[in-house]
């Protein structure tokens, strides 16, 4: 009987670790499944939206300026800015109106192309208002990359 007794402490042992095997894979797979529908479920950090959603509420806002500043656009406040505003940042950022600077000429060079290869529509008497803005605000800047050395004093390098 001992012999017996031995076999069954031996089988009991091994059953044992296959119950608590299939209680472990059980488990992780209810987290996996848990994770899969939900991974902030996990997170140890807040959920704060990262970015600022515009209510209703907040519509009249939409066109606040600060500091000289459109705060939704980042545009110099000026005569014409909203024309700039409605016709310009429909299709693209104002920072890549900011970024390029040109004279009256070139702006309505680059109206006349988005016109006739972007869909851009007929600015009508807006043309006159948004070319008048972008040139007062955005003139172009004809200094280089560095200023011009002065004054120095220039010696050779002995090889």
């Amino acid at each position: 009987m001992k012999k017996q007794d031995e076999f069954r402490e031996k089988v009991m042992a091994i059953y044992k670790v296959l119950i608590v095997s299939c209680i472990m894979v059980f488990l992780i797979g209810v987290l996996g499944v848990i994770y899969m529908v939900s991974p902030n479920s996990f997170s140890f950090e807040s959920n704060k939206p990262t970015t600022k959603m515009v209510s209703v509420d907040e519509e009249d806002d939409w066109d606040k300026i600060e500091n000289g500043i459109h705060i939704r656009t980042g545009l110099k406040d000026a005569e014409g800015l909203m024309a700039v505003v409605n016709n310009c940042t429909n299709c693209h950022s104002a920072q890549l109106v900011m970024e390029n600077r040109m004279n009256e000429e070139r702006w309505i060079q680059t109206i006349r192309w988005m016109q006739e290869t972007q869909n851009l529509w007929d600015l009508g008497k807006n043309e006159k208002i948004i070319v008048d803005y972008l040139v007062t605000n955005y003139p172009i800047i004809n200094k280089g990359r560095r200023e011009n050395l002065n004054e120095i004093e220039w010696y050779s390098l002995d090889e």
